[in-house]
């Protein structure tokens, strides 16, 4: 049987092979949370400016940790981030179950985090009629992206038109 290029014997067995930023963490673990959720940026932008009715929009958001050390921002929900259209969030005014529990956004220091999708130009809306999803109206619009903390959201906006 082939022997793997390391073997047993040759392993590290004092952990300096390990990846984790020890000095890092902890002093990651002295900073307030406000000083954490500040030193996250964010951005979002769209493929294009100007949509006809209908069209799908490609989205893209890029959160980034600022510090050079790394950190975990605490949620007080599960959803760790998320994105709106006009103030629906993902594009649908259904209202949300929150399922309960926490949840931490971890970053390596200085990591950026990328999200890309194409959304398919559709709000979902609910009347006296019932839920119907129809395309954004004429206009401008916005697209909003954030980190889902507490308080100080980190955020950013970027608007389009459907002409």
């Amino acid at each position: 049987m082939p022997q793997s290029p390391r073997s047993h014997e040759d392993r590290d067995r004092f952990g300096f092979d390990e990846t984790r930023d020890y000095l890092g963490a902890a002093v990651a673990a002295l900073l307030p949370a406000p000083l954490v959720a500040r030193g996250l940026s964010i951005a979002v932008e769209t493929d294009r400016e100007v949509y006809a009715p209908g069209d799908p929009v490609s989205v893209r958001v890029v959160m980034r940790n600022r510090f050079p050390v790394p950190i975990a921002v605490s949620t007080p929900s599960r959803r760790l981030w998320g994105w709106e259209v006009d103030g629906a969030l993902e594009a649908s005014e259904e209202p949300r179950r929150d399922p309960g529990g926490s949840g931490a956004l971890s970053f390596r220091a200085r990591e950026r985090k990328t999200r890309e999708w194409t959304w398919d130009g559709r709000v979902t809306r609910r009347d006296d009629r019932g839920t119907r999803s129809s395309p954004l109206e004429r206009g401008d619009h916005e697209i909003r992206a954030f980190v889902a903390t507490a308080r100080e959201r980190p955020e950013a906006r970027t608007t389009f038109r459907v002409e």
